[in-house]
């Protein structure tokens, strides 16, 4: 049975216009830089071309699919550096340079997933060891150093820059996924565990990250139950005020109260119980004020100085009880938002809608009637 041509093509989803020039803007600035240096430790040889190709490989990694597990910083120096070291051993051990390639590359795949740096333009980096020629040869282990850990640092550097200042996270976030929200109504609570189970069992590399697949799963539940949600409101929905704080209070403590009750953010209010604006453990990781295991940086240079106020944030979308659920499906999907505190005629706070009540209570809409059809 033959294949289809539409059975060959790739289901990528498309992108913008404006994504689609971020990345083509950032492989020319990282791929420039990059070259530039390959020029001046190689020369205007014949392998300069060679050396830079790797290179460009990764550029479509680093600026075009950021968030892959293949594009992420250890994947970049750890599979280049990995795998040039290894290449550099094959030339100087075998003769063949067609043997040598294949047991280049095959090892350098092993290695990487070995070491958890799977980078495929990495295998060109082997390959190009193999077959570079003399130059290589007698540079040695060196060429691990220079150009490739040095390439690889310069084009690393120019992507971490450019994603940032383009509004992309890179390096991807870690660990535990920021977004989870396990339904507390006990439905469909599809957790990091599960994800991960899944995809040991699917025993094939997936190049997406367990966080980004959870909040893909996430964000797909909202739109879906958002067809159900009628005339739910959110005062139904709506958790209670667990705590709240005033502008002045001390970071130390808003923090010490955000680890004791488990809570991503807490309203801030003035003296009359009006909202202000909001914390968020976004907040203190943007201001640099914990480290990456969740603990406060006790060190910090001024930090028993700091208030709420300082590093809070001002511009806080809110919503009235009486507000449909499904207004605030585009505010939690499109913009990001974890929490939407609910305030009164008078602004002040009467309780927050999670993503987890979001998605709970439309799932309870659905059980409740047939799902509508989109229009």
């Amino acid at each position: 049975m033959f294949l289809s041509l539409a059975a060959l093509r790739p289901r990528l989803v498309r992108v913008s216009i404006v994504e689609a020039s971020r990345a083509t803007l950032g492989a020319l600035v990282g791929i420039l830089l990059t070259g530039l240096i390959t020029r001046a430790s190689m020369g205007e040889g014949s392998v300069a071309p060679m050396l830079i190709a790797p290179m460009g490989a990764s550029a479509v990694l680093l600026f075009a699919a950021p968030s892959s597990p293949l594009a992420q910083p250890w994947s970049i120096l750890g599979g280049n550096c990995i795998a040039a070291a290894i290449g550099v051993t094959i030339a100087g051990l075998v003769g063949d340079p067609i043997l040598g390639a294949a047991l280049a590359i095959s090892i350098s795949i092993g290695a990487m997933l070995a070491t958890q740096c799977l980078h495929p333009p990495s295998g060109a980096v082997a390959l190009t060891a193999v077959l570079g020629g003399p130059a290589v040869l007698e540079t040695g282990y060196s060429f691990v150093l220079w150009p490739v850990a040095v390439n690889s640092v310069v084009l690393l550097v120019a992507a971490i820059c450019f994603n940032r200042l383009t509004g992309r996270a890179y390096p991807a976030p870690s660990g535990k996924s920021a977004s989870h929200i396990g339904m507390r109504a006990g439905l469909l609570d599809v957790r990091p565990t599960d994800l991960e189970a899944v995809l040991r069992q699917y025993d094939e590399i997936v190049n997406v990250a367990p966080e980004v697949l959870e909040h893909l799963l996430e964000q797909a539940q909202i739109r879906a139950f958002q067809r159900s949600a009628g005339q739910l409101t959110c005062a139904s929905i709506m958790s209670p005020i667990a705590a709240t704080v005033l502008p002045t209070t001390p970071v130390r403590a808003v923090w010490a109260l955000m680890l004791r009750l488990g809570l991503r953010a807490v309203p801030v209010v003035d003296g009359t119980g009006a909202l202000v604006g909001i914390v968020s453990r976004t907040d203190f990781f943007g201001a640099h004020l914990v480290d990456q295991s969740g603990r406060l940086k006790a060190w910090r240079v001024g930090l028993p100085k700091l208030r709420v106020q300082d590093i809070m944030s001002r511009n806080v979308q809110s919503a009235l009880p009486a507000t449909f659920v499904s207004k605030l499906v585009s505010p939690m999907v499109d913009q990001g938002l974890h929490q939407i505190p609910i305030v009164d005629d008078s602004n002040r706070v009467v309780g927050i809608v999670f993503q987890a009540d979001l998605i709970s209570g439309l799932f309870r809409s659905a059980l409740e009637g047939p799902l509508g059809t989109e229009s």
